[in-house]
């Protein structure tokens, strides 16, 4: 038997690679053919989804698939048109209206819902949640109430490519917070009266500010303003009474917790001294609006003396040189007094009753001994005169002419000259002579109107008057008149400068 090899022929290795590169082509060939073929046969579809619209292509048989292409998984609440079962049809309209996403505190419980409702109220129905007349609702948050619009959700758009070959803006819709706040009733003991409160307030004020409850100043509330509220609590109010106080100057109204008139005082404070009066009684019973007044009544006691002024008695003492004197006794005021009792009310005296009068002090009068002894003395004069004598008075010199005093004639009929002096007969006797530094020696022979105790005036001629009107030392020349004619204590008028 014969056997027979056939060869094949070798094939170059530059054929080999221009062989793998013809079938690589013609995979790409088919595989453009295939994708061309593939979107040739999709089916457009125009969707909508809550507003927004898009056109899409698909192989999808159904409206489900399709959406489920899209990233939309639908709700029992979302409204799509036509329905999930349909079949894809080219062109054809796809409309998707999804519901709201809420979630839902309430009743302890935590959870999604969907819902169409416009308000609180019929969102909470559409997630089985129904409310009371008194729940609160918080809506993300914020107090609502449950016929208010509810705000618009929270709306996140991104473009998304699928592997499919189309692009989707898909649509992320942030959930509305619901949290719902059951009411609790707590029962309220007002005074007599009962009645009840449905609250969600979370203390015992809020929920009575929250139903109208006002309270006033001294009203008692137990538990206390700030405890917290429980369902079927019970709460007590005890009202205090408003009164009118009159007290200190000061009208006040207020109120207070007490049953008469001085439980009111002793609540407000104010305490009642000595003799005070209050109107009405202690003891009355208060009521609404009473008027409470009270008068503060003191005593006081008060002396007031009654003062007689000494009198002074001039004693003479003929060892005394003239013009000088001593105290003998200094006098003493007669004092009188007398005691009355004041009653005040609110500060102002009422009344003023005499107790007692008495003398205090006996008067006694100031004994002021003066000088009768008279002796001749001697003095030179600046201008070189001696003179003698016997007393020296500071007297007030002024000067005159006839014509100014309106006649030639003294007091005395002498005829007015230089070296005739007017002076008052009482302290210097007429016809006595006087000396007076810068005049000279003159002779008391007119008086004046205006020429009183200390006053001297110098008679001058027209021809030669010179005007004074100076304090000087006046002497009274010797021999001293009888001593019925001396005034022993000289007046102090006009009084002498010191």
């Amino acid at each position: 038997m014969t056997s027979v090899t056939m060869e094949r022929p070798a094939v170059s290795q530059a054929q080999h690679h221009r062989l793998r590169v013809g079938v690589g082509a013609a995979l790409v060939g088919v595989a453009a053919l295939l994708a061309a073929l593939f979107a040739a046969t999709a089916r457009p579809v125009h969707v909508s989804v809550d507003g927004m619209h898009e056109t899409v292509y698909t192989h999808r048989a159904t409206v489900g698939a399709l959406l489920l292409d899209l990233g939309l998984q639908p709700s029992a609440h979302d409204r799509i048109t036509p329905s999930l079962e349909s079949a894809i049809e080219r062109d054809m309209v796809l409309t998707v209206e999804r519901a709201r996403p809420l979630r839902v505190l309430a009743d302890g419980r935590d959870f999604v819902a969907h819902s169409w409702g416009a308000t609180p109220q019929q969102a909470l129905a559409d997630a089985g949640v129904l409310l009371d007349v008194h729940d609160e609702v918080l809506v993300n948050g914020q107090p609502w109430t449950a016929d208010k619009p509810l705000p618009e959700n929270t709306v996140e758009r991104r473009r998304i490519t699928y592997d499919r070959g189309f692009a989707w803006d898909e649509v992320r819709t942030e959930p509305i917070q619901l949290r719902v706040r059951r009411a609790v009733p707590i029962v309220v003991y007002e005074d007599a009266a009962r009645y009840v409160i449905d609250t969600t307030a979370q203390t015992v004020g809020e929920a009575l500010r929250r139903s109208g409850v006002i309270l006033y100043l001294g009203d008692r509330v137990q538990p206390s303003l700030g405890s917290a509220v429980t369902a079927n609590l019970n709460v007590y109010i005890q009202r205090s009474v408003p009164v009118s106080l009159l007290v200190d100057g000061r009208q006040v109204k207020t109120r207070t917790q007490g049953e008469t008139v001085a439980d009111a005082l002793s609540d407000l404070g104010v305490a009642l001294t000595g003799m005070d009066r209050v109107e009405p009684p202690l003891e009355t019973k208060l009521y609404n609006n009473l008027k409470i007044a009270v008068t503060r009544v003191s005593e006081d006691v008060v002396v007031e003396e009654q003062i007689a002024p000494f009198e002074t008695v001039f004693v003479p003492d003929p060892n005394l040189p003239i013009d000088t004197q001593q105290v003998l006794a200094s006098g003493a005021e007669g004092i009188t007094r007398t005691r009355y009792r004041i009653r005040y009310e609110n500060s102002e005296p009422v009344s003023r009753v005499l107790e007692d009068t008495w003398l205090a002090q006996e008067p006694a009068d100031r004994r002021i001994a003066y000088g009768q002894k008279i002796e001749p003395r001697t003095e030179t004069m600046p201008d070189g005169t001696v003179i003698t004598y016997w007393r020296k008075i500071r007297m007030l010199a002024t000067s005159y002419t006839a014509q100014s005093a309106g006649g030639n004639r003294t007091r005395t009929g002498d005829v007015v000259r230089q070296g005739v002096v007017a002076v008052d007969p009482r302290l210097i006797p007429l016809r006595s002579q006087v000396y007076v530094p810068g005049y000279g020696v003159g002779d008391a022979l007119d008086t004046g109107g205006g020429i009183i105790s200390r006053r001297i005036d110098l008679a001058y001629e027209s021809s030669n008057f010179v005007s004074w009107r100076r304090w000087v030392d006046v002497y009274l020349l010797w021999p001293p008149p009888s001593s019925g004619s001396i005034t022993w204590v000289v007046p102090n008028y006009p009084p002498v400068p010191q």
